[in-house]
């Protein structure tokens, strides 16, 4: 019942704007309109005040970002500069020149605050690790549609990590690399060799064709490049990490998952073969190219995020711990911690039944 209002409501939230929207299309394309300057201003109104406040108020108590809002009036611009005739587009040309660019800085200001608040917030809280990743994500949630969430901060993870985070990250007690001796530095290091070399080939070979298609292609691959080389260096700035009673697993910005340790069936220090299915699954977005010496099985299924937010299901994961001695001891205390935690709560409530009775 909850799910079928959810629907309707969100039927009621999108529908309602893109029917104005539709509306606004007709009259845009009828004879109408011609010599109207009149009914060409309110029609820019309409595009551009009156559908994103209608919008607004629909969404307003509503979990849907309000700063969605912006991007109805994008819609509505793009649509104004597409339908309207070119003699009439000039409050569009207007609003382009004097009020778009306030709009575009007040958007990037809103951005920049609130993951300076995230980042104060973290550093301030001791006990919490900061990753850049994980706030990035938590500050564009507030922002931005949820399905655009992950492309968004995937594409600016990509750059900060390989570009502008230099300083060495040192790792802390409850934290673990796993790209020291995995080979996964060297395999991605050879793939960016052999991406740099055939780009330069092909566009010699390519070129002779055309340049337009030679240059396009170089410009892709060296695109690939900068993205094979963020994902490089956030295996770096990423470590795993056990935080309290959750257990928080990363493969740079690639792959990620949390555990909590109540869920853990069991913990095996193995270099074994696996069957990967929908059950069983790495960690490590390599699959096979890799090796693992960890495989932890769960008591229920859980999700493996990986890139731009792609999800998956499993419930035995294998992967790569650089020191497994230490992390088989740290996992297996925080274990008998939370298990003497349990049976210290559960030993306390039965003894305040019994002296209440």
């Amino acid at each position: 019942m909850h799910r079928t209002l959810a629907l309707n409501r969100n039927l009621l939230n999108f529908g309602i704007p893109l029917g104005l929207l539709g509306i606004l299309i007709l009259v845009m394309k009828s004879p109408v309109l011609a010599a109207n300057e009149t009914l060409v201003m309110a029609i820019t109104a309409d595009l551009l005040l009156t559908v994103p406040l209608i919008y607004f108020l629909l969404i307003r108590r509503s979990k849907i970002p309000k700063t969605t809002v912006i991007l109805v009036l994008i819609i509505g611009l793009l649509m104004g500069s597409f339908f309207l005739p070119k003699e009439d587009q000039q409050y569009l040309e207007y609003f382009k020149t004097w009020i778009l660019p306030f709009l575009e800085l007040a958007v990037f200001s809103y951005v920049f605050c609130k993951l300076r608040k995230a980042i104060i917030k973290f550093k301030e809280n001791e006990k919490s690790t900061f990753d850049f990743f994980t706030t990035l994500k938590e500050t564009c949630y507030d922002i931005l549609p949820q399905k655009a969430v992950m492309p968004v901060v995937t594409e600016i993870a990509v750059f900060y990590y390989g570009f502008i985070n230099w300083k060495r990250r040192e790792l802390k007690a409850n934290e673990f690399s796993y790209h020291k001796d995995s080979g996964t530095i060297a395999l991605l290091i050879v793939t960016l060799f052999l991406v740099a070399i055939e780009t330069a080939a092909i566009h010699i070979l390519l070129s002779k064709w055309s340049d337009v298609a030679a240059w396009i292609l170089t410009f892709l691959s060296m695109y690939s490049g900068i993205q094979i080389f963020g994902f490089l260096k956030s295996m770096f700035k990423r470590p795993i990490s056990l935080e309290k009673d959750r257990l928080h697993l990363r493969y740079g910005i690639m792959t990620e998952t949390t555990i909590g340790l109540q869920d853990i069936d069991s913990l095996e220090v193995s270099s074994k073969d696996i069957e990967p299915d929908k059950e069983t699954r790495k960690l490590s977005l390599f699959g096979e190219l890799e090796s693992h010496n960890i495989i932890i099985r769960l008591k229920k299924e859980n999700e493996l995020t990986g890139l731009y937010g792609i999800k998956r299901k499993y419930k035995n994961l294998a992967f790569y711990v650089d020191d497994t001695i230490e992390f088989e001891n740290q996992i297996n205390k925080a274990l008998a911690h939370l298990i003497y935690t349990k049976k210290d709560k559960l030993r306390n409530k039965n003894l305040r039944t019994n002296y209440e009775i």
